[in-house]
């Protein structure tokens, strides 16, 4: 068992999510950085789809009841272990009863802790991971919480992982459409040529973007349809917003492009810099 003893703003049990469900209203959901969570579970000899926690920003604390080992990916942090230094991106041994503290992120946003052995809480349509809209799976975690931890399995042989800073401005490449036809030819322009820079207000559902605003060239309201990872939704302030792992699975304003890969997102502070760029497949 693993004892939580401070869960920070906002931290989840996360794998890879529970695809395949949409037609009855459910999300994938799953790790905001899906290699980031490989990569810590391949650290401690998990499988890659293995159970982790999505620590945001500020950090969090946990006590392992029995000796194990767990190692941190994602946003760069400090990780003490019953107040020692250990390190970020190789497997670390914990003893029985201390406590392994990871604290706020120097670069990026979100980290990934993994523990030898996955963490064990019962899955709900396939998967463990929180879903923040729904309410699927576990809730987001609170001091004094207990998570079950699975046996461990054979442990890794890498000993070293590199560290790269996440990219002060983020290159996105997208696919025009569904709804291109609901905007101007200068919306267009103005998504591929300009930069936006994401809010302070974006989370697991979405990134929100600041800049340009996009215009429509027709009035009305859409009905609602059903949207995907990385829709790129256009509300009626012209503001784009980029659909993330907990995103509805309908929605009734136009999506404008569909971004290929979200995860860079996960580790984009607010203000980062955005540039789409686009084509018509």
């Amino acid at each position: 068992m693993m004892d939580i003893v401070r869960a920070g703003p906002l931290t989840t049990v996360q794998d890879l999510g529970r695809p395949g469900w949409a037609h009855l209203g459910v999300p994938r959901s799953g790790a905001l950085d899906p290699p980031a969570l490989r990569l810590a579970n391949r650290l401690v000899g998990n499988a890659e789809d293995a159970a982790g926690l999505e620590i945001t920003a500020a950090g969090c604390a946990v006590r392992l009841r029995k000796a194990g080992t767990f190692a941190l990916t994602g946003a760069l942090a400090r990780v003490t272990v019953g107040g020692r230094p250990a390190c970020y991106g190789v497997p670390v041994a914990a003893p029985a009863g201390a406590v392994v503290e990871v604290g706020r992120a120097e670069y990026g946003v979100r980290s990934y802790l993994a523990v030898a052995g996955g963490i064990a809480v019962p899955p709900v349509l396939g998967s463990r991971s929180t879903d923040t809209l729904s309410g699927l799976g576990p809730a987001p975690l609170r001091d004094g919480d207990v998570l079950p931890i699975g046996p461990a399995a054979t442990p890794s042989t890498v000993d070293f992982v590199p560290w790269q800073a996440p990219p002060a401005v983020l290159e996105l490449r997208v696919r025009l459409g569904p709804r291109r036809d609901w905007f101007t030819s200068a919306a267009v322009e103005a998504l591929l040529g300009t930069q936006y820079t994401v809010s302070a207000v974006s989370n697991r559902v979405g990134a929100r973007l600041s800049g340009a605003a996009l215009a429509r060239a027709r009035e009305g309201e859409l009905p609602s349809e059903g949207v995907v990872l990385g829709a790129v939704q256009v509300p009626a302030s012209g503001q784009p917003l980029i659909f993330l792992a907990d995103h509805p699975t309908t929605g009734g304003y136009p999506v404008i492009a569909v971004v290929d890969d979200v995860s860079p997102l996960a580790q984009a502070l607010p203000g980062t810099t955005v540039r789409f760029h686009g084509s018509e497949r």
